[in-house]
């Protein structure tokens, strides 16, 4: 079993400094929430934790299936409940291909096997929440 840790300390009021493996983010909420607007959202977080996971497995399976892109970038949005503790219950993710010879068919490819198959966060949201996933193709 493997076992991912954070460690995260209160900087006084709503903000906060928190470290795992890879680094350490500020994290506060906005100031009309009562924070000072000084780091990164919690619920924001997931959208940034849902992305990378999936930008990883993009990067690795690009390279495998030598796909011709330039560059790529993830645009995830959550729809959050309107109850009194706000939850995720959809979530729309966005990949955005650039290059002048996409190979359409293999690029969505790719997506499905990180959606459906290799993204561990994709799979733990599915869990409590609806995803959509839109696929653009742009040249350079």
């Amino acid at each position: 079993m493997n076992t991912t840790k954070s460690h995260t300390k209160w900087l006084g009021g709503l903000a906060f400094e928190s470290t795992n493996p890879g680094g350490t983010i500020t994290i506060d909420a906005a100031k009309e929430q009562g924070g000072s607007d000084s780091g990164l959202r919690p619920k924001a977080l997931m959208l940034n934790s849902l992305a990378g996971c999936s930008a990883m497995d993009i990067a690795n399976l690009v390279g495998k299936m030598r796909a011709e892109i330039d560059t790529f970038t993830i645009d995830a949005e959550g729809d959050l409940t309107d109850e009194e503790v706000q939850t995720y219950h959809t979530f729309r993710v966005t990949y955005n291909f650039f290059g002048a010879n996409l190979d359409k068919d293999k690029l969505e490819k790719i997506v499905k096997l990180s959606t459906e198959k290799y993204c561990g966060v994709m799979t733990m949201f599915r869990q409590f929440a609806k995803i959509e996933i839109n696929i653009n193709y742009l040249t350079s």
